[in-house]
């Protein structure tokens, strides 16, 4: 891993942090310590991602906001907000995606095509893998702090980390004392 690698932290927001959320993930308090480390070791080379509920209602996405209408609200709803403790952990501008997957032109334009970027945050079983898949796609090299990511339960989670190991070696699943030791 060299200097230029980039952290992405996904969706550290309310909605998936409070327990009273249906998406609230019970290990989000788990993982923000760990996800502070990492922003701290990399610097000005964070990027901090939000999703927005603004999807097409035309699409899939309204059958989706249907399924879930208490997340249909205005983008400007407390729950879209971060957490306090992701509050200043990039210097760059939170990239907002109506998306579970953050990877696309946006952050590419950012890192550069070919970059290596480490995830971290929420949810491992929706998110953060939708953004590594996509990442790995478009040629990115990507590594996991799998214990810097928070899943729905522990065996969504655990899922989700054995599916994105089946993609070596553009996905490397790793931790967060092994990313700064090898940073």
């Amino acid at each position: 891993m060299s200097r230029e690698s980039w952290l992405v932290v996904i969706d550290p927001q309310a909605i998936f942090a409070s327990p009273d959320s249906a998406w609230g993930s019970p290990f989000f308090g788990d993982v923000m310590p760990r996800i502070r480390e990492l922003a701290g070791a990399f610097g000005d080379r964070v990027i901090v991602t939000r999703w927005m509920p603004t999807a097409d209602r035309s699409t899939s996405w309204g059958a989706y906001f249907a399924a879930w209408p208490f997340a249909d609200q205005p983008s400007g709803d407390p729950l879209f907000d971060l957490v306090p403790d992701a509050i200043g952990l990039s210097p760059h501008p939170t990239l907002d995606l109506p998306t579970f997957g953050k990877w696309g032109s946006a952050i590419e334009e950012i890192v550069g095509r070919g970059a290596h970027v480490v995830l971290a945050g929420v949810s491992t079983d929706c998110c953060v893998i939708s953004t590594a898949l996509a990442a790995a796609d478009a040629g990115a090299h990507v590594t996991i702090a799998a214990d810097a990511c928070a899943g729905s339960t522990a065996e969504n989670h655990a899922a989700a980390v054995r599916i994105m190991g089946l993609y070596p070696p553009q996905i490397t699943i790793s931790d967060t004392e092994t990313v700064l030791t090898e940073r």
